[in-house]
């Protein structure tokens, strides 16, 4: 009949085999079976030491000196598995909090990104508690065998466990707070918009992405908007953009009166709006007169871009919605990207790619843009702006401009502002969706 091992040595089987998977923890499913054997190698050691102990307790002293030198010898043993399969268990916590902290800041919401930290904090403390009992068996083994291979290989399993947890509290205590404001062109340039908000609504930390032409630009903004003392300098890992629109719609959910003063305040400040501006819209709606000078108007948004191309406007819905505006006694006043085939529809106003203009292209550039909106409400009667989904469209939806804005399905980032940003509604594209879009243009058209 085949002798049952003792736990100690099926703990240091179970440790082999979990270390025998180390090349491979990138497979699916082997980093769990990898975790697996460690805690079952743990866990067969300590119960080989508290059977060694409850033995030692109940010899004899005629039979302390072989049943002794034998317990002795299992606890030696367990506590060799013990240091090694700690420092790896310390190890696989590290990753796992590395793993675990960059989930969190591509979190969609401040709650998710938070709690993905706590749990990243309970494994880096998981880290630091296997370092802990690594060193205390490397202890026991030097104390009773200080010059064996066994204690020397404890003592260096001890330090690599120390090392990882060490450098797992580091990912804790190093977590970056701050939002991005992107300013290379591949990103979104109406996102700086949400960024912004959020600094100012709720005080979240900035960091302005170095090293590109937009960058002074967007310093310059940001300062101009107060905000000095919530820049940062940049580091990795920052908080997923995505975040930013919820901050906003809860600070409008608060108050939203107090929150677009306060967005008015910082974003276009006291001063009045610049000549060049006021000069160049005024010229460019002079050339259109023939259009409809004196009347209401609408900015239709063109979106021409390569992330996410389904999402542009189409020159299809282009000429329903320019019809439509017209056909509500609105004036469309087209801007945005430019026009795909770069035909005007008839009755609209062509004010594309103006951000393009070097009037809005100075070092107070997002100001200068912002104030291109807001000439256009008070001195031309723009009443609204309707386009597809477009962060461009969020400074002024934020500054007080009702929008609408067109998805094929609710967009889950953007509904955040639908019921708490006024007059910001989300129109999904199904059956009947543009007698939706005409009642709310109706209503522009008719208020006060």
């Amino acid at each position: 009949m085949r002798e049952t091992a003792p736990p100690e040595r099926d703990a240091a089987d179970s440790l082999d085999a979990a270390l025998a998977l180390a090349a491979t923890l990138h497979a699916p499913g082997q980093r769990e079976r990898y975790r697996r054997l460690l805690h079952r190698a743990i866990e067969l050691a300590e119960r080989a030491l508290a059977a060694a102990d409850q033995e030692r307790a109940g010899l004899q002293d005629h039979e302390l000196a072989a049943g002794g030198e034998r317990t002795l010898a299992t606890s030696m043993g367990a506590h060799a598995t013990l240091a090694r399969a700690h420092a790896a268990r310390a190890e696989d916590a590290l990753h796992g909090a590395g793993q675990l902290s960059l989930s969190a800041q591509r979190a969609p919401t401040r709650e998710a990104c938070h709690d993905g930290w706590r749990r990243a904090e309970a494994i880096a403390a998981g880290a630091e508690a296997s370092a802990r009992a690594a060193t205390i068996s490397a202890a026991e083994l030097e104390a009773g065998a200080p010059r064996s291979r066994a204690a020397r290989a404890a003592r260096a399993a001890a330090q690599r466990a120390e090392v990882a947890a060490r450098a797992a509290r580091r990912i804790i205590e190093e977590r970056n707070h701050a939002y991005t404001f992107h300013t290379e062109s591949g990103f979104s340039f109406g996102e700086g918009w949400h960024v912004a908000a959020a600094a100012v609504l709720a005080g979240v930390a900035v960091q302005i992405e170095p090293g590109s032409a937009g960058t002074p630009q967007a310093e310059a903004f940001l300062r101009d908007a107060g905000l000095s003392d919530r820049l940062q300098a940049y580091r990795s890992r920052p908080c997923a953009m995505k975040q930013t629109t919820e901050i906003v719609a809860r600070a409008f959910e608060a108050d939203a009166s107090s929150a677009q003063r306060r967005l008015r305040a910082a974003f276009l400040g006291e001063a009045s709006i610049q000549e060049a501006v006021i000069g160049w819209i005024d010229r460019r709606l002079a050339e259109a007169r023939a259009v409809g000078s004196g009347r209401e108007k609408v900015l239709l948004w063109i979106r021409e871009g390569l992330h996410h191309p389904h999402r542009n406007t189409t020159p299809a819905e282009l000429l329903e919605l320019t019809e439509l505006v017209r056909h509500t006694g609105l004036v469309p006043v087209l801007t945005g990207d430019a026009l795909r085939d770069g035909r005007v529809p008839e009755g609209a106003v062509d004010m594309t790619l103006f951000w393009k203009d070097p009037t809005f292209r100075q070092l107070d550039m997002r100001r200068a843009q912002l104030q291109f909106f807001e000439h256009l409400r008070r001195a031309h009667g723009v009443v609204g702006q309707l386009g597809v989904t477009t962060a461009g469209m969020d400074g002024p939806a934020l500054l007080g401009l009702p929008t609408m804005y067109l998805t094929d399905s609710p967009n889950v980032r953007m509904r955040a502002w639908v019921g708490a940003v006024p007059g910001y509604q989300e129109i999904v594209r199904e059956r009947g969706y543009l007698e939706r879009v005409r009642r709310v243009l109706s209503g522009w058209a008719a208020a006060p």
